[in-house]
């Protein structure tokens, strides 16, 4: 398929953010897409004798990113929410089977069919929000069987929805409960079975861990990180959202993509995140849902140049918000990022946070996955919450209004 997309304010993100080229707009500029890809951008594009639709002027970015998601559940956790602003203790409510476990037990119930049919209206928020590509982590399910069929169920989402996924196994979520008081066998379990398996089915592009006090030690993931290397998948990770164990730190050295949440996150771990080139993907929606008081080192991250990437967390518990929009006013908000690093962290930094090359930027030979806004600049992305600005998206070259219907 061949088209020219004319009459785009275009805001590219195809340089560094150091360089303000990127992010400043190119007026009245067109973009030729043939077979999924940027193939011209400018007057080249202009010239080319091929269907031409306009986009009436509208400002156009890289298709949103959104990197860090629990989107596949069943069940979820408005009554604990209640009960917790009614002064009910977390562990109180863990006694009674609810928290992490009781979406578990939930998901673990629900069939393949069941999941997806809850997964794709949260599928279709983030759409409806300009996202073009989502991560999806298993990790409510936590045998063998449970694991898979969240993963299957994600890959699945792509055959019903014009949206790109990438699946992550997050086994290494919780201890389950057939192995209470037992992680490192668990952990055995995850490295020697559920990986290959997930690997060997092509289920899973990356492996992620949550590595902290009330979940799996340094040594524990380093273990996970070694089979996800030795299986051909990629690394992510959940670290130093509450406490500074160093996860962050050895994920980096094991390659990891991206280190997640951060909070805890010290200065010099910062410089060496930069040293491995690891993105620190900062969720400001767990932040908020939490009342947390501790912050990233913003100022870390910048002065030793660590790419930042925003994602949503969505999922029942901790996060359960489907707008990334929404995150990048809660950034600016409560981490104090300026809009500009906010579009570089659902653009460019998430596709890096991903290992997706082929996204995140208008650049020819990119994919032609963009976001259609009625806005005048950038920085209204940021700035207005709900309005929905959004035009429409353009996902493989193929346009789709804010609805999601095909055009």
């Amino acid at each position: 398929m061949k088209k020219v997309f004319t009459e785009a304010n275009v805001v590219s993100m195809a340089s560094d953010i150091r360089d303000d080229a990127g992010y400043q707009c190119q007026p009245n500029t067109a973009i030729a897409v043939e077979n999924g890809k940027i193939v011209a951008i400018g007057q080249q594009a202009k010239q080319l004798d091929w269907p031409k639709q306009s986009l009436n002027g509208g400002l156009v970015t890289p298709g949103l990113i959104d990197s860090h998601t629990h989107l596949v559940f069943a069940g979820n956790r408005a009554g604990e929410f209640e009960q917790r602003l009614n002064g009910v203790p977390y562990q109180t409510i863990a006694e009674q089977g609810g928290g992490i476990l009781s979406t578990v037990n939930a998901t673990r119930t629900a069939s393949e069919d069941e999941l997806l049919r809850l997964a794709l209206p949260r599928a279709e928020a983030l759409m409806r929000d300009g996202v073009t590509t989502i991560e999806i982590k298993s990790g409510y399910g936590l045998t063998f069987e449970d694991e898979l069929k969240m993963l299957r169920v994600a890959r699945a989402i792509e055959q019903h929805l014009p949206v790109n996924i990438s699946t992550t196994l997050l086994a290494a979520h919780a201890l389950p409960p057939e192995y209470q008081h037992d992680a490192d066998h668990y952990i055995d379990f995850v490295c020697h079975t559920l990986i290959p398996a997930a690997a060997e089915q092509q289920l899973a592009d990356a492996v992620d861990v949550f590595c902290e006090k009330i979940a799996f030690s340094v040594d524990q993931a380093e273990k996970v990180y070694a089979a996800a290397n030795a299986h051909g998948l990629k690394i992510k990770a959940h670290t130093e959202q509450l406490s500074d164990l160093g996860g962050s730190v050895a994920a980096a050295k094991a390659g990891a993509l991206s280190v997640d949440h951060i909070e805890y996150l010290s200065e010099a771990d910062a410089q060496l995140l930069a040293e491995f080139g690891t993105v620190a993907t900062l969720l400001p929606g767990a932040f908020y849902f939490l009342r947390e008081t501790q912050h990233p080192p913003i100022q870390a991250l910048r002065d030793n140049q660590v790419p930042m990437a925003l994602a949503t967390d969505f999922n029942p518990g901790t996060s359960p918000f489907a707008s990334l929009t929404l995150m990048m006013n809660m950034a600016s908000t409560f981490f104090r990022l300026t809009p500009k690093e906010n579009l570089y962290g659902v653009t460019r930094h998430a596709a890096q946070a991903m290992g997706l090359n082929n996204k995140g930027q208008i650049a020819v030979g990119f994919d032609a996955d963009l976001a259609v806004w009625h806005c005048d600049s950038p920085a209204e992305l940021s700035y207005m919450v709900g309005t929905a600005p959004l035009a429409g998206r353009i996902v493989g070259g193929t346009w789709y209004d804010n609805q999601g219907i095909r055009g």
